[in-house]
């Protein structure tokens, strides 16, 4: 029989992508940011950032992040649909799709002169945007390879829709960031 209780030894189940997200922010996103931190400072890259619906909260993130100075280049938040097509050539059309987000992590990238960025554009609602459902949010990560885009369906308040971007955004860099390896 197992022993409960006191002292008693609980193997730790893996957090479903559901309870991951449900984490607190700050901590979650502090978590993302320093993997991001060590990776980039292990292989040697620069991270820049173009956000439009997170506004500006993964910049935060990264900036707190151990030894910032030396691998994070910088953020652009393009929340306007002009600036984004502008400054960081998304194609004429919507701005809430996997192009654009695609089209800002490349723009960011070069603009910054970074190795590896990352970007979010999307529908925080409370209304739909270029078609698309509030909650509808594009994640894209560039590294100059091969470009990849996620699209998150997510639930909940504007603030909760942008916060989930944010951490979203992270994690996918953290993955292209592993993949390095």
């Amino acid at each position: 029989m197992p022993r409960t209780g006191y002292g008693a030894v609980v193997e730790a189940e893996e957090p479903t992508i559901d309870q991951e997200r449900a984490r607190p922010a700050d901590e979650r996103h502090e978590e993302l940011a320093g993997r991001v931190a060590e990776l980039a400072r292990r292989h040697g890259v620069t991270v820049a950032v173009a956000e439009s619906l997170t506004g500006g909260n993964i910049a935060v993130a990264l900036a707190a992040a151990e030894s910032a100075s030396e691998w994070f280049r910088g953020s652009l938040v393009a929340y306007a649909s002009e600036v984004k097509h502008d400054v960081l050539d998304v194609p004429d059309g919507p701005v809430v799709s996997p192009e654009a987000a695609e089209a800002m992590a490349s723009g960011v990238r070069r603009l910054l002169a970074a190795d590896v960025a990352v970007s979010a554009t999307g529908a925080g609602g409370p209304d739909a945007q270029d078609g698309r459902e509030p909650g509808t949010v594009f994640v894209a990560v560039d590294d100059g390879v091969q470009p990849q885009v996620r699209q998150l369906d997510l639930d909940g308040e504007p603030r909760e829709v942008l916060v989930t971007a944010a951490g979203e955004a992270l994690a996918l860099l953290v993955e292209r960031l592993e993949a390095r390896s």
